[in-house]
């Protein structure tokens, strides 16, 4: 099977919480794509970043991390700090300190991503939406109910009007 094959596969895996079966065959993928295509290619960043993504919802932040700083670092290098990738990445990352209750370091890089990516897709896009609820998210667990509370009503009442 191809790199893309197993990795449909094991994203399937991942959307059913079947995350140590997602897990296994994205290290595959992750090594299969460095292989072929070189530690810097777009889909290989891509399937590092699913790994991440699948360590972070297995509770195995650390890892998560690790990973997903590469992966940010990377798209910086290739893309750009303003790149929606490299902006998804970030968030991405801001969840997994979030995941480890560094407050902090996620507020810091969720506030980055929010700005960044209202400028680049626009208020109402589903990516500016994500990364405003994670920001809301992180205000909540640091007990600023305000300013959570506030972004996350914008949040929904975006959401009501895309579903219109």
């Amino acid at each position: 099977m191809t790199p893309s094959v197993v990795d449909g596969l094991a994203l399937v895996y991942f959307e059913h919480g079947r995350w140590k079966e997602a897990e296994a065959l994205q290290v595959v993928v992750v090594e299969k794509r460095k292989q072929l295509l070189g530690d810097d290619h777009p889909d290989t960043l891509k399937s590092m970043g699913n790994l991440a993504n699948t360590y972070s919802d297995q509770g195995k932040s650390k890892e998560a991390e690790a990973l997903q700083v590469v992966v940010v670092e990377k798209r910086k290098q290739l893309l750009g700090d303003d790149h929606p990738d490299t902006l998804k990445s970030m968030d991405n990352l801001a969840v997994a300190y979030s995941k480890q209750r560094r407050w902090k370091e996620a507020e810091a890089l969720q506030v980055v991503v929010v700005e960044k990516t209202k400028q680049l897709l626009g208020d109402d896009h589903p990516d500016t939406l994500k990364s405003m609820g994670n920001l809301a998210i992180t205000y909540s667990n640091q007990g600023k109910w305000k300013e959570a509370e506030a972004l996350q009503v914008v949040v929904v009442e975006k959401m009501k009007q895309a579903a219109r």
